[in-house]
């Protein structure tokens, strides 16, 4: 069911507003449920700081059913930045529920929530700190002053925990050099875990560096590689915004499946706006 941006902001505020009574607050949920774009999921989400538990029972119940695994992946991404080292919301225990999850994505995904829930409570740190690129890393960069190849290592050894390769992976795109980024870029070919492949696509675009295009563009080319991989390459090529990037994307606009058609509209997009601000610098 398609329903308007504004209609669901409409819901979203309903659902996160202390002043209304229950009863008018599940009717929202009710409704954002039934959207299932990731702006419904970050208003659903937004609801786990209110202290009431039967809500956050009902947000929980909401998320875990009629979702595909890659929006369930960013609700649980998005419950992650939240933080709560001190489990006020009750999100640890989310998170250890959906870290048996059958979907590969969002097991992965909580176990690396719970593991920098323990970091921040353990190293007594802000749950709110950003990245250099603003935003907040579902793992903390490990040693910047490791060397470049021994991070690589880390970084493609499968035998590691995602947590101990993610924290060389935003180590490495912290560097933001060419050698960091073809280390970086290396990772794509890691085939133990599309979730790893998704993250090591979003650095990439963060990044914006022309060295990656062609392992973005190797993996956006292989149908059998898992959507959320591919779309997040589309829209690291749209940040990265050469020409070269637009040319690649326009391959794309028609693929068969939705989420890589959509990710190159949006991708193209993204790449016109970065193009119109270089020249307008």
């Amino acid at each position: 069911m398609k329903r308007s941006e504004k209609r669901v902001n409409e819901a979203g505020l309903v659902l996160n507003d202390p002043s209304k009574s229950l009863a008018v607050r599940f009717r929202a949920l009710f409704l954002l449920r039934s959207v299932k774009n990731e702006n419904a999921v970050r208003w659903i989400c937004k609801g786990f700081l209110d202290p009431s538990a039967l809500l956050k029972h009902e947000l929980a119940y909401c998320l875990d059913t009629g979702q595909e695994p890659m929006v369930r992946h960013e609700a649980a991404e998005a419950l992650a930045a939240i933080g709560d080292p001190l489990d006020d919301n009750g999100l640890c225990k989310i998170f250890e529920h959906y870290s048996n999850d059958p979907a590969r994505e969002v097991a992965e995904t909580c176990h690396l929530a719970l593991k920098r829930t323990q970091w921040i409570k353990e190293n007594k740190l802000d749950a709110d700190k950003r990245s250099i690129y603003d935003s907040i890393d579902p793992a903390p960069a490990d040693n910047e002053n490791a060397d470049v190849l021994e991070l690589g290592r880390i970084l493609v050894n499968q035998d590691l925990t995602l947590w101990d390769r993610y924290r060389a992976m935003f180590a490495l795109r912290n560097m933001n050099n060419d050698q960091a980024t073809k280390a970086l870029a290396d990772g794509l070919f890691c085939n133990d875990s599309a979730l790893f492949r998704h993250e090591i696509a979003y650095v990439l675009g963060q990044i914006q560096s022309p060295v990656a295009i062609p392992a973005l563009l190797a993996r956006l080319q292989m149908d059998e590689e898992n959507g959320m991989v591919r779309h997040e390459c589309a829209e690291a090529l749209g940040s990265i915004a050469t020409d070269e990037c637009q040319r690649l994307l326009v391959q794309f606009v028609h693929d068969r499946e939705r989420i890589v058609r959509e990710s190159c509209e949006v991708a193209l997009d993204i790449a016109e706006l970065n193009r119109k601000d270089e020249k307008a610098e």
